[in-house]
């Protein structure tokens, strides 16, 4: 567990400087929700499911993450939030990354 602790704390930082380079504001509820929807979803579909028990194949774990990602995208754009952006992609991108690995981490070292 020491190993997720440093992952998190690590990742936090490194979250703390992406979001001071790309002059992203996390505190608001809509980046809470992206930052969420994306470090969950690679938490649980990219760190447990593929990486770690192999439930399901690499190809269809990245279909299923774009699926997830584009409806939220969509759902955004139905709302009129202007959310499509090439900062607000690299940042969900560290995202998905980070949850990836916090979650292949949690589960083998549980």
């Amino acid at each position: 567990m020491r190993l997720v602790g440093i992952a998190i704390f690590v990742g936090l930082v490194l979250l703390y400087f992406v979001n001071a380079a790309l002059k992203i504001n996390i505190f608001n509820w809509e980046m809470l929700i992206h930052s969420g929807i994306r470090f969950f979803t690679g938490f649980i579909i990219l760190g447990i499911s593929c990486f770690y028990e192999h439930k399901i194949k690499l190809k269809i774990a990245v279909y299923l993450v774009l699926a997830l990602v584009l409806a939220d995208d969509v759902m955004d754009y139905y709302r009129h939030v202007n959310s499509f952006s090439a900062e607000f992609m690299v940042h969900g991108a560290y995202m998905l990354l980070w949850g990836a690995l916090v979650g292949y981490l949690f589960i083998r070292y549980q």
